[in-house]
């Protein structure tokens, strides 16, 4: 299998405000383009791109191309059961939004140290083996958001898992919250094969600061920013596949260029993404990576990672000479259409299901005191 898989997650949009409003054409053009090149695994959930994702990848895929072609992974999430019966619920209609007939992958997703107990106390590991005896999974595994210390624990107790799922990028390399390197080593000591997740941190690696770039572009001029990225991630031992959340055909375009005939960082490259880490975690206010988790079941309607987009933005700029940027402007706009940040009423719901284990609630009083005046 080739490195490159599509995540069906940050998919092209008709309404920019409107998160399950997807493009599906340009989505069929990007797969076209995907499978044309040999590239196979797709990526979808439940709640992806305002819980369309899985109906797009029928649209666009599973209708389209014989099943034996693509490979199709999706996830169980412990917010949409809390019994057998919703569970099993939750599973068929996966089946019947997919139109797939059976999962090449299936995954427990997100686990952390606040979900797994319920993962654990339904028996979810021994549920998910028997849907791979019935045939409608081919392979067993989890995604994880925890500690290496929780990891190891799981792996240990279920070694009947094939695979596991990490965020992985080299922002997150050494990072105290993420542990990227630590949680690999855990998987690479179990001799799990790891699919990797937000390798370009939800684009923040992608559009880095201009120290960073110009060291990146003297090396290799012709390769894209976020292509270091990918390209860390893919060069990791025990990697089967590295996700990347494409948006547009350009996007598309430029992972294929590099990950068709892929070629892994040297030692002296990789030495280099971690000079460019430091110099953007010396800029980045708020480490979101725009997975809007946290904004389905926010009650105030706040656009939460958008505001931190804007937020980063701007802390990333001289304000005391500026005085005011085009974000103050944007925020605006979001705001006539959701809530402003200062409305948020601390429930606690977004910390509960943040990958990144952000003090959201904090970090949107500073949002709020930079634009809401």
């Amino acid at each position: 299998m080739k490195k490159l898989g599509f995540g069906l997650m940050r998919l092209p949009q008709t309404d920019p405000n409107d998160s399950a409003a997807v493009d599906v054409e340009q989505v069929k053009r990007m797969v076209d383009l995907f499978m044309a090149k040999g590239f196979s695994y797709f990526d979808t959930a439940i709640m992806y791109n305002g819980f369309a994702s899985q109906r797009v990848a029928k649209e666009a895929l599973v209708d389209r191309y014989p099943r034996d072609s693509f490979t199709l992974a999706t996830k169980l999430h412990n917010a949409f059961f809390h019994s057998p019966e919703e569970r099993e619920k939750v599973f068929s209609d996966q089946l019947e939004q997919t139109g797939a007939g059976y999962f090449d992958y299936y995954l427990l997703h997100g686990i952390e140290a606040g979900s797994y107990p319920q993962y654990e106390g339904m028996d979810c590991f021994s549920w998910l083996l028997e849907k791979k005896a019935a045939g409608l999974v081919r392979h067993a595994g989890f995604s994880f958001h925890g500690s290496p210390e929780l990891l190891d624990e799981i792996l240990t107790k279920h070694p009947e898992m094939e695979f596991v799922q990490l965020q992985i990028n080299y922002l997150d390399w050494e990072s105290e919250w993420v542990q990227s390197r630590r949680v690999y080593e855990v998987a690479v000591s179990h001799k799990k094969p790891v699919i990797v997740m937000e390798p370009v941190k939800g684009g923040t690696l992608a559009l880095v600061p201009a120290e960073a770039e110009q060291l990146l572009k003297q090396r290799e001029p012709d390769l894209s920013i976020a292509s270091w990225a990918i390209r860390f991630a893919a060069s990791l031992d025990n990697v089967m596949v590295v996700l990347s959340g494409m948006s547009s055909i350009e996007q598309m375009t430029d992972n294929l260029a590099y990950m068709e005939n892929f070629v892994p960082l040297t030692e002296e490259e990789t030495s280099l993404t971690q000079q460019v880490a430091k110099i953007i975690n010396a800029q980045i206010a708020v480490p979101c990576t725009g997975c809007s988790y946290c904004t389905e079941g926010c009650p105030m309607q706040i656009p939460i990672p958008r505001y931190f987009s804007l937020y980063n933005e701007d802390m990333r700029e001289n304000l005391e000479e500026k005085g005011w940027t085009i974000n103050f402007t944007n925020y605006d706009n979001l705001a006539e259409r959701f809530n402003r940040a200062s409305a948020c009423v601390a429930c606690g719901q977004c910390e509960s299901v943040c990958p990144q284990h952000l003090p959201i609630i904090e970090r949107l009083k500073d949002v709020s005191a930079h634009f809401d005046h």
